[in-house]
């Protein structure tokens, strides 16, 4: 599986960003999808999680209310809508996906294939 992710940049606080991940090489319907972000000096940690339908979600304490995570399993992609963005969001994020059961995992180790990283970064 070949996970791309785009869409991030510089953007001032209180502002949005929406991050896209494009995945490839297995069916995509059949991966649930994380996104995770690591700032300098920091470990890796859980943003959001998505099911394999998009019915279920699941989000880190400090984004919830602030990032909507979605998926499009017609174009292979899934999304994180970031708004009303804060100077401590500014990391490289990170979208995985899993093809165990269950679907929503908050932890590094539970998935199985990641993406190379895009750099979100909030001026104050």
């Amino acid at each position: 599986v070949q996970l791309v992710e785009s869409g991030g940049g510089l953007v001032q606080a209180g502002g949005s960003l929406r991050l896209s991940c494009a995945a490839s090489g297995r069916t995509f319907s059949g991966l649930a999808m994380g996104w995770f972000r690591q700032a300098p000096g920091k470990e890796r940690e859980f943003v959001a999680a998505i099911s394999r339908t998009g019915g279920n979600t699941d989000y880190a304490g400090s984004v919830k209310g602030r990032f909507t995570i979605s998926r499009d399993n017609a174009k292979n992609t899934a999304y994180l809508q970031m708004n009303s963005l804060k100077s401590e969001d500014t990391a490289v994020y990170y979208c995985a996906a899993r093809y165990l059961l269950p679907d929503l995992r908050v932890g590094v180790y539970d998935y199985n294939y990641w993406g190379q990283g895009t750099q979100v970064t909030v001026s104050s």
